[in-house]
């Protein structure tokens, strides 16, 4: 009997190793689609009634929404898991051949050698310079009003998620501490200011105003991490919303601001032109990015991605954590200062329902899906994640459209993690934890499990 057992227990263990065919990672990821769109549907479907309490499932599972969701998710699923493996050797076919020698020299080149890269560069800002100015208005206005104000927040917060790696929650606080800050020194608000300054004057203001709250917000918080720092984030932005809302003798309440000026300089006043706002916004996004990207590679940005990795580590090492966590909550807070003056210049009216809790995802969003601690990645993400909805207002009602925003951000987190264009080294961190190498700081271990 134990002969016959010690013969068989080599093909018994081997059985007992086998994975099922359902729980390899392909299908995994095929069940994690078809519930989001079996959750989509029901989101998107009929709305619900007193009378009776199932109507919107019964009504959402018997419509044709049911099938498309699904049908989407399985395209999705076949592309991505089947063509995606005969694309990659299409392009590696593709290099291999002259044809495309010139444009692969060409980015080589660009890599290496700083005259082509400047160049590029300088083409690429041309085109956003001139590019908008044949836009129709509407998208003139989306650009200025949102994509390029979202661009410059989530540049801020890409300082302290993407690069510091502390989880904030409540980043447009200090979008709304800017826009007050503007209203207030303008003399927009029932308190009068000590003296009315122009709004290229508050800008800096602004920028202190915001930095001594992202110390404030980052004093008390220097012990807590991930979902803990995340909770007192957003218990930072209900204070300030609500006192934004409630204080009817300082920020005159619900009401808001009203005739905040407009930007003047030299005799020169921003009408209600569009493209000069853009110009303005241009130049200023312009400057943080050359900034921040010189923060990045610095002594401090370093610093930065010490923490971000291992904190006990880099404190450790003797990384002065404390110090360092506080400049990068003050720091991106202060890219909020500069947003929130612009905003109120741009609009002329605000109110506190500017500056929900809604916004704060938003623009948490566009980090994580543009690729966190990636300048260019956190525009890219941003630009796409506003321009969407505007392109999706004649076929979606206004309630649906931040669930396909939705939907978007969990295929991306199933397919590619890092984001739309990650950094360098984010990418490098990832493509490590799925060889089970080590593990990036978005991940527990690669899928299937660590490899040991």
């Amino acid at each position: 009997m134990s002969a016959n057992t010690s013969v068989k227990s080599p093909s018994a263990a081997a059985k007992l190793r086998r994975t099922a065919w359902y729980q390899q990672p392909r299908f995994k990821r095929l069940g994690a689609l078809v519930a989001l769109a079996v959750l989509v549907t029901i989101v998107i479907g009929e709305q619900g009634n007193t009378r009776d309490l199932f109507y919107s499932v019964r009504t959402s599972f018997t419509g044709v929404k049911l099938w498309v969701c699904l049908g989407l998710a399985v395209v999705v699923w076949l592309v991505r898991e089947f063509g995606s493996q005969h694309v990659s050797k299409a392009v590696e076919g593709a290099r291999s051949t002259t044809k495309w020698a010139p444009l692969l020299q060409a980015r080589d080149a660009m890599r290496v050698q700083p005259k082509v890269k400047w160049a590029v560069m300088t083409a690429l800002l041309l085109a956003v310079v001139f590019v908008p100015g044949q836009l129709t208005g509407f998208w003139q206005t989306v650009l200025i009003d949102q994509i390029a104000t979202y661009a410059l927040l989530a540049i801020g917060l890409n300082v302290v998620i993407g690069w510091a790696g502390l989880l904030d929650l409540g980043f447009v606080a200090f979008f709304a501490v800017g826009a007050y800050s503007a209203a207030f020194w303008t003399g927009s608000l029932p308190v009068e200011p000590p003296v009315v300054l122009n709004n290229f004057l508050i800008i800096p203001v602004a920028v202190v105003t915001c930095l001594i709250a992202g110390v404030l917000l980052g004093a008390p918080t220097l012990r807590l991490r991930g979902d803990y720092l995340a909770i007192v984030t957003l218990g930072f932005h209900e204070i300030v919303y609500l006192v934004a809302k409630n204080a009817d003798g300082i920020t005159n309440g619900p009401a808001g601001a009203r005739q905040v000026p407009k930007f003047s300089a030299f005799g020169y006043e921003w009408s209600l032109e569009r493209m000069p706002y853009w110009y303005l916004l241009v130049a200023i996004i312009v400057v943080l990015i050359i900034l921040f990207a010189r923060l990045e590679h610095s002594r401090v940005g370093r610093a930065w991605t010490a923490i971000r990795e291992d904190e006990v580590a880099a404190a450790a090492n003797g990384v002065d954590t404390v110090r360092f966590k506080l400049m990068a909550f003050a720091i991106g807070a202060s890219t909020s200062g500069i947003a929130g003056v612009f905003y109120a210049s741009k609009v002329g009216y605000f109110n506190p329902e500017n500056f929900i809790i809604l916004n704060s995802i938003l623009v948490l969003a566009y980090v994580i899906f543009g690729g966190m601690g990636s300048i260019p990645g956190v525009l890219l993400g941003a630009a796409i994640l506003v321009w969407l909805p505007e392109v999706l207002r004649e076929w979606v009602e206004p309630a649906d459209r931040y669930m396909y925003l939705g939907a978007l951000l969990v295929i991306m987190m199933i397919y590619r993690p890092q984001g739309v264009w990650p950094s360098r080294r984010r990418q490098r961190e990832f493509k490590l934890a799925q060889e089970g190498v080590g593990d990036a700081d978005a991940m527990t271990e690669p899928a299937g499990g660590a490899v040991r």
